[in-house]
């Protein structure tokens, strides 16, 4: 019998900032799951898979350009399955992301979304500045201000820099957690990132060392899986804070992170997700 072929699409390296190996391994992993379940694989990294034809019903990806991304788009509207989606990669633009989150309930920061090209909107401080158009790339796309002065010399950097709009979200002082998972299974990991440990930007020591305060797992894996559903993201990661009440917000959302404190069991989960994705196709 001839085998299913799957393609997998692996990440630009410009859009994995401090964590290539990272992001290469999980992407490496699932493959080599997929091959033991006896699929056939076509690998590509985006820019191959920008410049070649190429045609198949099933696609797998950790796509982040533009060109790949409208790529994927148009295979998906002629039929193809894409894990994850192009559409809910886009949808985890922060812009998008925000709106989302916001429209379907999800606990988030106060939120507002602005132009870069006008004074800084209202003055509650400290506050988070983040440019709408894009996942962030360099440490300067997510910026912590704690003053106007500081707030409207970030937009006016945007602007230079040629980001049209920032959404800007309140600060919550608590303990920050990182969280994986893979929507509609029972893998879902967290944990306390070290504010001096290696991260993408080193953001995390703004809110310091965790104090463990008590919040519910549960209730933090179900809105993920909401969020997950939301943006359309089934492989996701992601940021929340939990409040010293134990109240829970999610302060950002992406799609296929790198696991990297989770990868063997993360691989194997994606893998387990891709082809029951299949089987359900066929």
């Amino acid at each position: 019998m001839k085998k299913t072929t799957i393609i997998g699409i692996s990440r630009g390296c410009q859009f994995s900032p401090n964590h290539i190996d990272n992001d290469a391994a999980i992407f490496t992993l699932v493959a080599e799951k997929l091959k033991e379940m006896g699929y056939a694989l076509e690998l590509y990294t985006e820019q191959e898979f920008a410049e070649r034809s190429v045609d198949g019903r099933f696609i797998f990806n950790m796509a982040r350009d533009k060109a790949t991304i409208q790529k994927l788009k148009q295979m998906e509207d002629d039929g193809a399955t894409v894990i994850n989606s192009a559409y809910g990669i886009e949808n985890c633009v922060r812009k998008p992301m925000t709106e989302l989150l916001i429209k379907n309930g999800i606990p988030h920061p106060a939120s507002i979304i602005t132009g870069t090209d006008r004074p800084f909107p209202g003055n509650q401080f400290p506050c988070w500045i983040k440019r709408g158009d894009s996942h962030a790339i360099v440490k300067e796309d997510v910026s912590y201000a704690t003053t106007l002065e500081e707030a409207n010399a970030i937009l006016s950097q945007f602007n230079e820099r040629g980001i049209p709009e920032a959404v800007v979200n309140e600060h919550l002082q608590g303990d920050l957690v990182k969280f994986y998972g893979v929507c509609g299974s029972d893998f879902f990991y967290w944990y306390y990132p070290d504010p001096c440990s290696h991260s993408k930007f080193g953001l995390e020591i703004i809110n310091g060392q965790a104090k463990g305060t008590p919040f519910s797992a549960n209730d933090l894996k179900r809105f993920s899986e909401m969020a997950s559903k939301a943006l359309n993201v089934p492989v996701y990661g992601g940021d929340c804070i939990v409040l010293p009440d134990g109240g829970i917000k999610i302060i950002d959302f992406n799609d296929w992170p790198s696991f990297a404190r989770c990868r063997h069991e993360a691989g194997v989960k994606i893998a387990e997700y891709i082809h029951h994705t299949i089987i359900k196709k066929q």
